[in-house]
């Protein structure tokens, strides 16, 4: 786990279901950990010396991941956008809607083109927005989208969405820094790298 902004803590762990690495963060002002796997090595020990977790947060369904390690240890509560729920059956998920702060300081904003609940959470504190899956950024260059595979029957549907949604996001919001659930965080400059990869598509 490396503390990549004032109290945001990620961490990268091989997915095995999809074959490649995946973030996760722990923001410990609002003590909420967000998309989370375990940490190699030493698993929840790594929070020893943080802030217990409160509470876990999906930025959708598809990012249930190691939640319920969490939820067993620190009997947070685990919470995903409404829209999302009908994934997890009999295991316990909350919903969130959107414009809703889903844990102190954190408030959750639709993006939505991907899937319906495809959220993306504005960390106030620190000036950051966590992504879901409709954006990505890999290997320290431009952001841009999931292979059109995972796009369902409409990629090109699905990129103007994700085009809108972001754009809406620069407009309404006041926020520096990226951190995606596919790729590496974006601490600094981030307005300016969705302004590029708006003008690039």
């Amino acid at each position: 786990m490396n503390e990549i902004l004032p109290g945001i803590h990620h961490w990268t762990v091989l997915h095995e279901g999809i074959g490649f690495d995946v973030s996760s963060y722990y923001v410990a002002d609002s003590r909420a950990v967000i998309d989370p796997m375990l940490p190699v090595g030493g698993g929840l020990d790594a929070f020893s010396a943080l802030p217990e977790p409160q509470v876990v947060l999906l930025t959708n369904r598809h990012h249930y991941r190691h939640s319920e390690a969490f939820a067993e240890r620190y009997g947070c509560p685990l919470r995903c956008h409404e829209s999302g729920l009908h994934e997890f059956g009999e295991r316990e998920v909350e919903g969130f809607a959107y414009d809703e702060e889903v844990a102190p300081g954190i408030l959750a904003l639709e993006m939505g083109a991907i899937c319906p609940d495809d959220a993306a959470l504005l960390i106030g504190a620190q000036a950051a927005v966590a992504f879901a899956d409709g954006l990505i950024h890999w290997g320290g260059g431009k952001i841009g989208f999931v292979p059109d595979r995972y796009m369902g029957d409409d990629p090109e549907g699905v990129k103007r969405g994700v085009r809108a949604s972001t754009k809406r996001l620069l407009d309404g919001h006041e926020f520096e820094s990226l951190l995606f659930a596919h790729g590496d965080p974006i601490t600094a400059g981030g307005r300016d790298a969705l302004r590029a990869f708006l003008d690039s598509e």
